[in-house]
């Protein structure tokens, strides 16, 4: 293919952060990316609160923090019900959106919770949080790239063994290199964003297997080489929405806190909140679907069980003290356990964790929530007992559980602060992990010995970067903003971030207020079960 007249381009790299690179880098592994970082300016990149993919990566793309944008976590809440959130629940224009308004044209790749696209001059396939056959812009996309290269798939094939797991991590990868070449030899755009979400993916599979983290990295680089030789690109800028690294710490299980301190109340029986559990994940990768059916006598057993006290929660642990818990997992239907689970009951609670990946806890206000227990004029008063017992907090050792118990406001800024938790706890180094689960006592061993920490990494390189200059306060707000003024394009006044000082500020300018339109449900449990799977939804 001839080089295109691509300006600027934007590597992200979920999870990417030093801790991981640096290893990889001084083993020779990585020489394109590598190059990169040595030829321009680096440093770590703060991530926000709360530090996920379906939050962070729409604040990368946007400027702007969750109260601006909308989307807290992989869930969007209407009363005590949920769905995933997509691209209508981002509620703030992204950057190719505002490079349209500026007569510059962008191809996007796999960026994640940009489904289903907006138009815009460019071309946009989605990434992670979408179907497997998405709505791509234009329409009729999918089919000219699959065409093209040969086959596109946004997620690997589920049930897939160890070794073929690792090979499709690979071929995803080199599919969205493929993908993004292809289309920016089709449109020549002034801007190109090119996202690999499996450098994430692979630590929450094979947590500790640095041979397979080298694998994934190594594929990575092999296509960031071949994007820089077909695309030639002026600029080029490597984000990450968040980093990665060990757990050493504790497993909180916050709910059952809070019914220590009396503000959960629960349910037995499968009664309370509908939620997604792992097992289910287990059952739709196997092909099999819940369905309409009569519920069996095992289960209409459990059920009876739970509401005596005899719960799923108390099976199991008898079951992991002689090992047998992941076998029952595996095998036992989903709604078999559901019956036997005590639940949080979230119209009779006054506060509650709705979603481990908000990190934060929700108040069941009257006037806002469908059945509020909580009536306006206590709400300050609940919050700050709240905040207060959550601060308190120790882990068995000692250690404080939380670095940070605030409330909402302390974090976030906007006209959709009311669909954050009341309460944000950021977690102390980002060593401890939060669950929403009842699991019948406070503390566990982390279920996933990695997980996200808050700094990932930001470098920039080519036309006018100046190498040497600071980027040590470099924030995730930041990435938009420098991008367009890469491309001689103000941000938005809206905008949290700054242009970093690799290039020259171009300053602000007010851009039309963003028309949210209808938001829209795609429902694919498929995807919900690849977010069960890798341990987002509970």
């Amino acid at each position: 293919m001839d080089r295109t007249s691509l300006q600027t381009l934007l590597v992200g790299i979920d999870a990417g952060c030093r801790s991981v690179l640096d290893p990889l880098f001084a083993e020779g592994a990585l020489p394109n990316l590598r190059s990169v970082f040595e030829a321009g300016a680096t440093g770590p990149l703060e991530s926000q609160i709360p530090p996920w993919t379906p939050s962070a990566w729409p604040s990368l793309y946007t400027g702007v923090n969750p109260g601006k944008h909308g989307v807290f976590g992989f869930l969007e809440f209407d009363g005590y019900d949920w769905d995933v959130v997509n691209a209508t629940s981002v509620r703030e224009h992204a950057l190719w959106q505002l490079l349209d308004r500026h007569g510059l044209t962008s191809v996007v790749v796999n960026v994640p919770v940009t489904h289903p696209p907006r138009a815009f001059d460019g071309a946009l396939v989605p990434g992670y949080i979408a179907p497997e056959s998405p709505t791509c812009h234009p329409e009729g996309l999918l089919d000219d790239v699959r065409d093209a290269i040969g086959g596109y798939r946004v997620y690997a094939p589920r049930g897939l063994d160890e070794a073929d797991d690792v090979a499709w991590y690979r071929r995803l990868v080199r599919m969205r290199g493929e993908a993004f070449r292809y289309l920016a030899d089709e449109y020549d755009p002034d801007f190109g964003f090119l996202q690999f979400q499996v450098t994430d993916t692979v630590f929450h599979e094979y947590p500790d297997d640095e041979e397979k983290v080298q694998a994934v990295y190594e594929a990575v680089d092999d296509q960031l080489g071949a994007v820089l030789d077909d695309c030639d690109p002026d600029t080029v800028v490597v984000a990450s929405d968040h980093g990665m690294g060990p757990y050493s710490g504790y497993e909180f299980r916050a709910n059952d806190f809070l019914r220590d301190q009396g503000y959960v109340e629960t349910v037995r029986g499968g009664e309370g909140m509908p939620s997604w559990s792992t097992i289910a994940g287990n059952r739709l990768r196997d092909g099999e679907t819940d369905g309409d059916r009569d519920r069996s006598l095992v289960e209409r057993g459990l059920s009876l069980g739970a509401k005596a006290g005899i719960t799923s929660q108390r099976i199991g642990r008898a079951l992991e003290r002689v090992g047998l818990d992941e076998f029952v997992a595996r095998h036992v239907p989903e709604d078999v356990v559901r019956a036997a689970t005590e639940q949080v009951d979230f119209p009779n609670s006054a506060a509650y964790v709705r979603d481990r990946i908000e990190c934060g806890v929700r108040i069941n206000l009257q006037g806002r929530e469908p059945d509020g227990t909580v009536p306006p004029d206590r709400y300050d008063s609940v919050r700050n007992a709240l905040v207060d017992a959550l601060e308190g907090v120790r882990t068995p050792d000692g250690t404080r559980v939380f670095e940070t118990v605030a409330p909402r406001e302390a974090f976030f800024d906007g006209p959709h602060v009311e669909r954050a938790p009341d309460v944000v706890t950021v977690p102390n180094d980002f060593d401890q992990f939060l669950s929403a689960q009842l699991r019948g006592s406070q503390f566990g061993t982390p279920r996933e010995p990695w997980n996200h920490k808050r700094d990932g990494i930001v470098a920039a390189a080519g036309t006018g970067v100046d190498p040497d200059v600071d980027l040590a306060s470099a924030h995730l707000f930041d990435v938009a903003p420098t991008v367009l003024a890469s491309l001689d394009v103000p941000a938005s006044d809206r905008m949290d971030g700054e242009p970093l000082p690799v290039v020259d500020d171009v300053g602000e300018q007010s851009y039309p207020a963003y028309d949210a339109g209808e938001t829209v449900t795609v429902d694919d449990e498929d995807v919900e079960a690849r977010l069960a799977d890798l341990g987002y939804i509970e």
